[in-house]
């Protein structure tokens, strides 16, 4: 029974039962409340009908009487003063009925038989074919007192009704679990293919196919996984990227350093040519370090263990602190700077939103063009403070522009050789943006210069 498809079929059929008992049970609580007295008055009213045309009838065969009474679906015992007893119909499987209730219908008391049997859970009353569960009247015929016991014939009755609810009830039955089975079959076949494709997925494999063309809910779900099996294939070809990326970009300076090295211990280099080669060892030790450091705030960006403390502080200040340390760089390619911006505050993490000023600005810079120029604006408005950080620079093409903000990622070589990078910058820009709650957009035409859009909530 591990089974879903066992389960849900036991379980279908266990509540089909439990449902016909009870429903069963609330019938059974229904005649007993209103259907039995019901039932005791209307035959008790055709009993004094009986008895009624009997005392107008001096010359009425009484045998002949009740026999004709019984043949039309009822059964009857009666009795007379001196004890002498008759049944007419069909036999009463208990036949017991006490000698003071057959006194006192003799004596002119009627019966209340039906309406007084005993409640039971499984026995509504209706079909028990016993003696005492009838009504009971008096009656005088030449003469002489009679008792009349009488009830329906239930089996008589309803003999062929019997037959059909009994087949009625086994069909039923029968073609329930029949569709039971058969629904549950097309409603766990999907979900059976969900489980092998996830076996799929956890052996690596991505490259899954689900035809299931349901509008219903496991349709949706069917339709997510997918979705979810495609993100996690996008996922993987970025982590093996992230690996080769990561490992060309720490083996390259290495490369260079253990080179540079080997030449630094010749004997025959100029102070000049020494000098020359420190400084470009120096340089890649510093891009090893600032990758190190870019990717140990990556991780703990990606971990979002109460990294973020924000607090509320001024943007302003801030940009023009990030402008004021750029300054010499500016200088050196003759960049002028423009930016305007009022008293703007915002609540985030000081520490984080200055790395996210600090990589837009460099960029801006390090890829804009000699005597180009850089405008930083900071906009208040009613739910979001937003920052614009345009250069005149090189520019990104249209898919570079789409996939910046990978890891590693650096726009064309063959435009940008000469300077350096580790292609993680953004990448940090744009998860401490998220993690604060906003957004941000590029635009840029190539070798016109790009724009960065930086929206944060203020509070």
């Amino acid at each position: 029974m591990r089974s879903l498809y066992s389960k849900f079929t036991l379980t279908t059929i266990v509540i089909m039962l439990g449902s016909a008992v009870i429903a069963f049970a609330l019938s059974n609580v229904y005649y007993q409340r209103n259907l039995k007295a019901e039932n005791d008055l209307k035959n008790m009213k055709f009993a004094q009908e009986i008895t009624e045309y009997i005392t107008t009838q001096e010359q009425l065969p009484l045998a002949r009487y009740f026999e004709h009474i019984a043949s039309i679906g009822y059964q009857l015992y009666v009795v007379d003063e001196t004890g002498d007893a008759a049944f007419y119909g069909s036999p009463f499987r208990d036949q017991t009925l006490s000698t003071t209730v057959q006194q006192q219908v003799l004596q002119g008391k009627g019966y209340h038989g039906i309406a007084l049997f005993p409640k039971e859970f499984f026995v509504t009353g209706f079909f028990a074919n016993e003696l005492k569960n009838t009504v009971g009247v008096p009656f005088e015929h030449d003469n002489k007192q009679y008792a009349l016991f009488m009830r329906p014939d239930i089996k008589l009755l309803f003999n062929e009704i019997h037959l059909l609810f009994g087949w009625l009830l086994l069909l039923t039955i029968v073609f329930s679990i029949g569709f039971v089975l058969v629904n549950t079959h097309f409603l766990v076949r999907p979900i059976s293919k969900l489980t092998f494709v996830t076996k799929q997925l956890a052996q690596g494999d991505f490259s899954i196919e689900l035809d299931i063309k349901r509008q219903d809910e496991i349709g949706s779900l069917a339709n997510r996984f997918t979705e979810m099996a495609s993100k996690l294939e996008q996922l993987d070809d970025m982590r093996k990227e992230f690996i080769s990326n990561i490992s060309h970009d720490i083996q390259s300076p290495l490369s260079t350093i253990r080179g540079y090295m080997d030449l630094l211990q010749g004997h025959s280099l100029t102070t000049e040519e020494k000098k020359e080669y420190i400084d470009i060892v120096n340089r890649e030790i510093y891009r090893l370090s600032l990758m190190t450091k870019q990717l140990l705030l990556l991780a703990s960006l990606d971990q979002k263990t109460d990294l973020v403390e924000k607090k509320v502080f001024s943007l302003s200040q801030q940009l023009k602190e990030v402008i004021h340390q750029h300054q010499w760089a500016m200088s050196e390619k003759n960049i002028m700077i423009r930016y305007s911006f009022k008293d703007v505050e915002v609540n985030g993490d000081p520490q984080l939103l200055y790395a996210v000023w600090d990589n837009l600005l460099s960029n801006a810079i390090k890829y804009n063009v000699e005597n180009g120029s850089i405008t930083v604006s900071a906009v208040d408005e009613t739910k979001f403070v937003t920052v614009e950080i345009q250069d005149t620079g090189i520019g990104l093409s249209h898919s570079e522009q789409s996939r910046i903000f990978e890891r590693f990622y650096r726009a064309d070589v063959a435009r940008t050789r000469d300077i350096e990078g580790t292609g993680l910058g953004l990448s940090i820009v744009q998860t401490i943006v998220k993690l604060h709650g906003g957004s941000v957009r590029v635009r840029s035409i190539e070798n016109k210069g790009a724009t960065f859009t930086i929206l944060l909530p203020k509070m």
